[in-house]
């Protein structure tokens, strides 16, 4: 077995306004996606392993995105970012911080929607396919530029995941959702 990940650790800020830790699956390596992504012209796509794996170190600072409607990239709208990147069996695993305070109503709808129903997408450039006729694209070299928060539905790869952790912020022992109500 071998184990893949890189973080760039932060220090902890226990109840930090601006700073709400998320996880989530990415994308699958070595597995085609379900459709096809952004970019691809219109071609399923294949992130091979050892693309993923020379590419996690290009994961770490990269901003996340997302669209209102929540249905693909924006990247001039970066509502967090990415701190950690894992490979585990064949889910590229990412961790990070969403902005929560500079975007409340994003946390907000994050936090309410159906459990399950976010996933991710990620934004490449200098990528190399392996095979420009084939139907399939194989990635076979890649780099990060960051991600896109968006309903799994939407998504390339369905199994993609989104998830906020929980996150509570004190305020003179009053829960922060109490204190911005009484502002």
């Amino acid at each position: 077995m071998k184990l893949d990940a890189m973080a760039v650790e932060f220090p902890a800020v226990h109840g930090h306004p601006n700073r709400v830790p998320f996880e989530g699956v990415l994308t699958l390596v070595d597995v085609a996606s379900d459709r096809a992504p952004s970019g691809s012209r219109g071609h399923r796509v294949v992130l091979t392993r050892s693309a993923a794996e020379a590419a996690l170190p290009s994961l770490l600072g990269m901003g996340v995105d997302f669209r209102p409607d929540w249905d693909g990239h924006d990247a001039r709208s970066k509502c967090g970012i990415l701190t950690e990147a894992d490979i585990v069996g064949q889910r590229l695993m990412v961790g990070g911080y969403l902005y929560a305070r500079d975007f409340p109503e994003v946390e907000e709808k994050l936090r309410n929607l159906t459990a399950g129903s976010m996933g991710m997408s990620y934004e490449l450039a200098d990528a190399h396919v392996e095979d420009m006729r084939s139907s399939i694209w194989k990635l076979g070299r890649v780099t990060f530029t960051g991600a896109a928060i968006l309903l799994r539905d939407k998504a390339a790869y369905r199994q993609t995941s989104f998830r906020l952790k929980p996150h509570v912020m004190r305020r003179r022992g009053v829960s922060m959702a109490a204190y911005r109500g009484a502002a």
